[in-house]
């Protein structure tokens, strides 16, 4: 029985061996810098493959009283997408440029299954109200130098409910600048038919977290974090990065800020926002972060004011983020702003992505791709 004994001690000792040495649980790969270099060197193909929102778009959305809307951010939740707009419009006067017209809405959904994205987006509807019209979902005075609008800059399906981002917007100013009362979220658990709004979830309108990014990761305890890159109100600041735990997500005090990095280089985390660092400096406007399988790295679009989109390749969520690369350009589409990615929609393994883009005129949302050379 001696023999047996061993054989069990043995097999006990690898166990342990394993679990707490190489053996045991991975590093996830997308927290991981270790041998990893940047891989990206531009991308080719750029092609507008259709429109989303407007009368002439496929969907006809004018059939619910959306006319022109924009921004287009996107959200998953089983086999459904949401398409999340900002102010959105009736009827418009003949040759309109930009936001403005009859029926003004502060923020509308639309909703799809549609998996293929090569040949555009089929909206399979929009959240409507009684009389079949787009509803506004989070109501705002439209006053200004009060609370002028309420937009949402991006929503993530968490424990089984939609949450989504948004910022209320006290005035707007000049081109690319405005000024938030602040930002906060609200919660749908009806498939974002009717919505919550969340006040314990604030930050202040002069913070750097009114516009946000998220993406959920899987944690080394098995759990789920929601990383959020986040700029400020306005195209002019750079991208700071807070994260949350999926099951704390409407309690404030568990969201934490990324402080900068300690002497090994590993991430250093605050529960205070004035302590968090800049990961990306640049002018950014309405960011989109999402995990490439293509690069197996981050992937980071936003409009760079006067430039046009631009493209950054990342390799954890705190960085390093390489640099600036040209997605599409200003003078190609004038007044092209909002590139949101889903990683939903991709092709080729990741090397074709596909994200929204609006254009002021004619004030309404695209469909865009792009291919990725490493």
């Amino acid at each position: 029985m001696k023999w047996k004994a061993a054989l069990l001690a043995s097999c006990f000792i690898l166990l342990v061996s394993g679990c707490m040495g190489g053996g045991g649980s991975k590093v996830n790969p997308m927290l991981e810098t270790k041998g990893k270099s940047f891989l990206l060197k531009g991308v080719t193909g750029l092609e507008r493959v259709s429109q989303i929102t407007g009368a002439q778009s496929p969907n006809h959305t004018d059939r619910y009283t959306v006319y022109g809307t924009d921004l287009g951010s996107m959200m998953n939740d089983g086999d459904r997408t949401y398409f999340v707009f900002g102010d959105t419009f009736g009827e418009r006067p003949e040759g309109q440029t930009g936001g403005g017209g009859s029926y003004w809405r502060s923020n509308t959904i639309g909703y799809t299954t549609d998996s293929n994205p090569a040949d555009g987006i089929t909206l399979d509807g929009m959240i409507t109200d009684d009389i079949g019209t787009a509803k506004e979902l989070l109501p705002s005075k439209k006053i200004d130098f009060d609370e002028m609008t309420k937009i949402p800059t991006h929503g993530v399906a968490a424990g089984g409910a939609l949450y989504l981002y948004y910022m209320s917007v006290n005035h707007w100013g000049d081109p690319g600048k405005w000024d938030a009362n602040y930002s906060s979220a609200a919660k749908s658990v009806d498939g974002g038919e009717n919505w919550t709004l969340l006040d314990g979830l604030k930050w202040p309108g002069d913070s750097h977290f009114i516009q946000v990014s998220p993406y959920k990761v899987k944690s080394s305890d098995g759990g789920t974090e929601i990383y959020f890159w986040c700029i400020p109100s306005g195209r002019y600041g750079g991208v700071k990065l807070m994260k949350v735990n999926e099951e704390h997500i409407e309690n404030m005090a568990e969201y934490q800020y990324y402080a900068g990095n300690d002497k090994q280089g590993n991430p250093v985390w605050s529960s205070d926002m004035n302590a968090a660092k800049t990961v990306v400096d640049d002018t950014t406007g309405e960011l989109s972060v999402v995990w490439n399988p293509y690069l197996e790295r981050w992937l980071m679009t936003y409009l760079k004011e006067g430039t046009g989109v631009v493209i950054r390749e990342g390799l954890t969520p705190w960085g390093p983020w390489g640099e600036a690369l040209d997605l599409v350009k200003a003078e190609e589409y004038p007044g092209l702003y909002a590139p949101y990615m889903n990683d939903r929609y991709t092709a080729d393994g990741g090397k074709t992505i596909y994200f929204t883009l609006s254009l002021w005129d004619p004030y309404n949302v695209f469909w865009f791709k792009a291919s990725l050379e490493k």
